[in-house]
């Protein structure tokens, strides 16, 4: 063992109560470093998961038509301008040359091809406008999980079945096995057996929202070839306005990713994480004034011992030496056992994507606990410098005198 780090270990366990008492204050700070990482991070993935894991991740569209100006007989001081009617929708009419694209995408976790269209789910003498969803009888839980999200019936879709939320069920008085019609934007009406009832948690959804199976919603909106749009669901959704960008570049459709709709949603976790850097960082500064004061203190009481050693031969850059391994000794011993106590403590919770309502949205996974540690470390030995230069500008002469 290196004379230093010996000298270092002999003035750490010499008052081995004020020593522990410097530890446990480095390990709480760390302690709280870790926490707020798993809070911050944890709330943040429970508010994501909450908002966004049921919507598409990317939406790819056919890309809007402008007004054009026209030159009529000839005469190009006299244009006629077309403006695309406000009732005819775009469609992809060759989306099937596309979807091969999409769905080879390494980052593409699932598509679903639609056919979209607004219309009324009649019961009786009650009516409700709803939202209508033709999607491929395979993918109905390609975006949003409804067959996690379903309370009663089935999510398997024929031509003759319908998926409506809970909350619009209530309100047609309405349950599994019973038949509603459906009258599409376009004039066409047809019953449905209502096959499923979902329940999301979303009121966007839950109350306005059906499904239905893409032929049966091609047959009511009259989208005979083509489709109304295709949702794309992500391994990492974080990656949604890259990967936009690339499937546009390679379709040359549009593409929309979920956060050009949800600005307010990151504004306020960008927020967060500000503010959860400033009470980690206040927890740094609290080590490093905690560590500075104790060796400072350290310095003073044991200015005979190192006058003696600079009487005996030894150079200052020894003493300063001695003293900055103390605080890093501190640092690490400090920052293992703040690590360690913050995994202990945060591992019984489940994780965010799984937790229920009511549960306390920690992120153990989140804990950066290896930066937390390196930080500490280098806090704590930083904190040392002006206590171990002090230490090294004490005298010989001026202790030996005494």
């Amino acid at each position: 063992m290196p004379f230093v780090l010996k000298v270092a270990f002999r003035y750490l366990t010499a008052n081995k109560g004020q020593t522990s008492l410097l530890i446990t204050g480095v390990a709480v700070g760390v302690f709280v470093f870790v926490f707020m990482s798993s809070l911050i991070g944890g709330l943040a993935v429970f508010l994501v998961t909450r908002t966004v894991g049921d919507i598409s991740h990317v939406t790819i569209e056919a890309p809007s038509r402008e007004a054009e100006a026209i030159p009529v007989g000839g005469d190009r001081e006299l244009l006629l301008v077309t403006q695309p009617s406000s009732t005819t929708r775009e469609l992809l009419r060759t989306a099937d040359a596309f979807l091969p694209v999409i769905e080879a995408s390494p980052d593409v976790k699932a598509v679903s091809p639609q056919v979209v269209g607004n219309g009324f789910v009649v019961r009786g003498q009650v009516r409700a406008a709803v939202s209508v969803t033709g999607v491929d009888p395979d993918k109905v839980s390609a975006i949003a999980d409804l067959g996690k999200r379903l309370v009663k019936g089935s999510t398997a879709l024929s031509s003759s079945t319908i998926l409506i939320g809970k909350a619009l069920a209530d309100d047609l008085g309405v349950t599994v096995g019973q038949v509603v019609r459906l009258q599409s934007d376009r004039g066409i009406d047809r019953p449905f057996l209502v096959g499923g009832l979902f329940e999301i948690g979303l009121e966007a959804l839950d109350s306005r929202a059906a499904f239905v199976n893409l032929s049966a919603a091609r047959t009511l909106f009259g989208v005979e070839q083509g489709l109304s749009r295709i949702e794309v669901k992500l391994n990492d959704l974080y990656q949604a306005d890259a990967v936009a960008k690339r499937l546009a570049a390679e379709t040359g459709l549009k593409a929309t990713p979920w956060t050009a709709s949800n600005a307010q949603l990151l504004d306020g976790l960008r927020a967060q994480a500000s503010s959860g850097n400033l009470i980690k960082s206040f927890a740094l500064i609290t080590i490093v004034i905690g560590v500075a004061s104790a060796l400072s203190l350290s310095t003073y009481r044991r200015r005979p011992e190192i006058g003696i050693m600079r009487a005996m031969g030894a150079t200052r850059r020894f003493v300063t030496m001695v003293f900055i391994v103390q605080g890093a000794l501190i640092g690490v011993f400090g920052g293992l056992i703040g690590t360690a106590l913050g995994f202990a403590a945060l591992s019984p919770f489940p994780l965010p994507e799984v937790a229920g309502p009511g549960a306390f949205p920690v992120d153990v996974r989140l804990g950066a606990y290896d930066l937390a540690f390196v930080l500490t470390a280098v806090a704590a030995t930083l904190a040392s410098i002006l206590p171990s230069l002090s230490a090294a500008r004490v005298a010989p002469a001026s202790v030996l005198t005494q």
